[in-house]
C-alpha cells in the first residue's frame, strides 16, 4: 500500500496555511493564512467544534489528490472569507470546480456517518442525480483509484487530528497551481 499524500509542499510554498486548533473545551476553530500574510478565521462550537474539523480535513483530502484550485481551500488562497461560505453569498455563486467539491466531501461526510463506503461508481451515480434535477452535466466523475487516494489521504489526517492533544494546532500547507 502507498502512503498517502498529506503535506505536498512545505507552508514556505504554499499559497495558504491552514490551522485547525483542537480546544480543551471540545470545540475547534479554523484559521486560514493565505501567502500575503492576511487570515481568515472562524470558531466552531459544540457539535460544530466536533463536526467541522473532519469535514475541513476531508475537503483538505479532495482538493489536494484531485488537484483542485478552485474550491474551498483554493477560493480562500485566493481572498475569499469563510464568511463568504454562505448567505447571502457576497462573492456570488461558487465555481463549479467548488460545487463538485462540496458534493463528493459531502458524500463522504454522509459515507463516514452510515458507516459505509461507496464505490466511484455510486459516487458517480449520486452526482449524476444531483445535477440532473437542477438540468446540468456531471461536473466531475471519480475514478476508483481517485477515491481510494482520497480515503488514504483523509484517514491519515484523521490520525493526525485524533492523535494532537487538546489546546494543540494542526497545521497543514495547501499548494496552488497544481
Amino acid at each position: 500500500m502507498t502512503q498517502a499524500p498529506v503535506a505536498p509542499t512545505t507552508p514556505r510554498t504554499s499559497a495558504l496555511v491552514i490551522a485547525i486548533k483542537k480546544k480543551s473545551d471540545g470545540s475547534a476553530s479554523l484559521a486560514c493564512r493565505r501567502a500575503d500574510g492576511s487570515v481568515t478565521w472562524q470558531r466552531q462550537e459544540g457539535a460544530q467544534g466536533r463536526f467541522f474539523p473532519r469535514h475541513d480535513l476531508t475537503h483538505y483530502a479532495v482538493e489536494t489528490v484531485l488537484g483542485l484550485d478552485q474550491a474551498f481551500y483554493g477560493l480562500v488562497a485566493s481572498g475569499w472569507e469563510l464568511s463568504d461560505f454562505g448567505h447571502p453569498w457576497p462573492r456570488g455563486p461558487m465555481p463549479v470546480e467548488a460545487i463538485a467539491a462540496e458534493l463528493i466531501v459531502g458524500y463522504l461526510d454522509s459515507e463516514r456517518a452510515a458507516g459505509t463506503t461507496w464505490s466511484a461508481e455510486e459516487f458517480n451515480a449520486k452526482a449524476a442525480t444531483y445535477h440532473g434535477v437542477r438540468g446540468e452535466s456531471p461536473r466531475l466523475e471519480l475514478r476508483e483509484a481517485d477515491l481510494d487516494l482520497i480515503r488514504q489521504t483523509r484517514a491519515a489526517l484523521f490520525a493526525r487530528w485524533d492523535a494532537l492533544p487538546k489546546g494543540d494546532t494542526l497545521e497543514l500547507p495547501f499548494p496552488r497551481g497544481r
